[in-house]
């Protein structure tokens, strides 16, 4: 099995620097373009998906809308464990305020976030499932970044712990039960947005 991970495109909030988490932002015109550049990029790739699913929130599921009509593969329904870490009190704040309220520690801080145990614990149940269900299909998975984050490190510790850029894409490989990365974090797509 092999899985695709993706990062949604850029939100407003993404722009003014403002945690999401669970609340549901849209894609703003920036992510939309993004997704396309993605998708046309898949389209050219000899890589072939079988499917495509994502978060339920609609800056995943538009971005995984708009790669499932460019590629003419199934958009499977939205699955709640894809959902972004539920960050509490931290949600849609930005840096300055958050260092002011909470301090350099904002992420260890008692704001009602969701643990990072819990957030891969319920990423790689889904993953799990998925591998189990459909050992041979090529999967496209469209998520969140603290999201993709736990569960790359729970899939593939040795893996760089970086930020996940928005529209991000690495590929997952399930050999034996054991997964390996064959690209990892890659945005060269975007490349020609910024021209």
């Amino acid at each position: 099995m092999r899985l695709g991970l993706i990062r949604h495109g850029k939100t407003d909030w993404n722009a003014l620097g403002k945690i999401q988490g669970q609340t549901d932002t849209p894609l703003n015109d920036e992510g939309i373009r993004q997704a396309h550049a993605l998708a046309d990029r898949l389209s050219h790739d000899t890589m072939q998906w079988d499917a495509i699913i994502s978060s339920d929130l609609s800056r995943a599921y538009d971005t995984a809308r708009i790669i499932a009509a460019k590629l003419n593969i199934p958009l499977l329904p939205s699955e709640v464990r894809l959902r972004e870490r539920f960050f509490g009190e931290i949600e849609g704040t930005t840096e300055e305020e958050r260092l002011r309220r909470w301090g350099v520690n904002w992420r260890k801080s008692e704001s009602g976030q969701e643990s990072d145990e819990t957030v891969r614990g319920r990423a790689l149940s889904f993953v799990d499932e998925a591998a189990v269900k459909e050992p041979t299909r090529n999967l496209l998975v469209v998520s969140h970044g603290s999201l993709l984050a736990q569960l790359l490190k729970g899939m593939c510790a040795e893996l760089e712990d970086k930020p996940i850029g928005n529209l991000s894409f690495s590929i997952m490989q399930n050999d034996n039960n054991k997964w390996s990365a064959l690209l990892h974090n890659c945005t060269r797509h975007l490349e020609q947005l910024q021209k």
